[in-house]
């Protein structure tokens, strides 16, 4: 077997070993292919920084790949990694990353993280033994809003141009995926909830309005500021909605999530490590 960048693979046999390798996962992957292009374009998926161990011509194992500058350092983030059900138990995850890690800093790369499911102990260990630490951690909700108020609110929709990102609150404890850049490269939508004259809150949802990407009050938070924000969401978006991601610092937030009746589905830890 010998590893190499993913440049010369193409994104169809990407998302075909992808899909293998997230069969019977702890949560039900996609399968449609134009989701996981959309998802990685938006994201910043760069398949010449990505890494695929092959056994001959065939991909079984890889890690994919966004590449942006965060917090001031060129960041590898690691989007998906995997290994074909028959390959595992070789090691091949520590593998790719010996292969990685010298060329990511060959190109200039300071920083790389990625995602994990806090349950998936045999992954974080797998992580921890490459020299990624836990420096976040995540939950994830689903369900239907279920809150009313009756003091009245005003919704207005803005164009992602005009947003002032710098005078919203809390972007760094937003996770890779619903940070500015892959918000503007997707067709997301920007709402404003104003009370009393003045915005109040904002939330953004994505296309098909089953996920907020992004929500939290402008104002000083209190339960009533909530429940207008929540009502808000619950009449624009679908029935059933999901967020993923909530920093478990924001105390406010989750504990706002929980009380319009959201509930976890499952909860990540964000890993961290210089490349070096």
């Amino acid at each position: 077997m010998n590893a190499s960048t993913l440049n010369h693979t193409t994104i169809d046999e990407v998302i075909a070993a992808f899909l293998l390798a997230f069969e019977g996962y702890y949560v039900k992957m996609p399968t449609d292919y134009d989701y996981y292009k959309t998802r990685w374009k938006a994201a910043g998926v760069d398949l010449g920084r990505s890494y695929g161990m092959f056994d001959g011509d065939q991909l079984v194992a890889f890690i994919i790949h966004a590449v942006d500058e965060r917090a001031g350092q060129l960041t590898a983030f690691n989007t998906g990694t995997g290994v074909l059900p028959a390959y595992r138990g070789r090691r091949l995850v520590k593998a790719l990353y010996q292969y990685a890690l010298p060329d990511l800093k060959q190109h200039g790369f300071e920083h790389s993280s990625l995602e994990v499911i806090t349950k998936n102990e045999k992954a974080i260990r797998a992580y921890q033994s490459v020299g990624f630490t836990i420096s976040r951690h995540y939950k994830c909700f689903a369900g239907k809003v279920k809150t009313d108020v009756n003091e009245p609110f005003e919704l207005h929709e803005k164009a992602l141009a005009t947003v002032n990102w710098d005078a919203l609150p809390n972007q760094a404890f937003y996770s890779w995926d619903f940070q500015q850049g892959p918000i503007l490269a997707g067709n997301n939508t920007f709402y404003e909830v104003w009370h009393d004259g003045r915005p109040e809150a904002f939330f953004l949802l994505n296309p098909e309005r089953t996920r907020l990407l992004q929500f939290d009050l402008l104002a000083t938070a209190n339960s009533e500021a909530w429940n207008r924000l929540f009502s808000a969401i619950k009449q624009t978006a679908a029935d059933k909605i999901s967020t993923i991601n909530v920093d478990d610092r924001l105390t406010d937030k989750v504990a706002a999530l929980h009380s319009v009746g959201l509930e976890i589905t499952v909860e990540q830890f964000q890993m961290e490590m210089g490349v070096v």
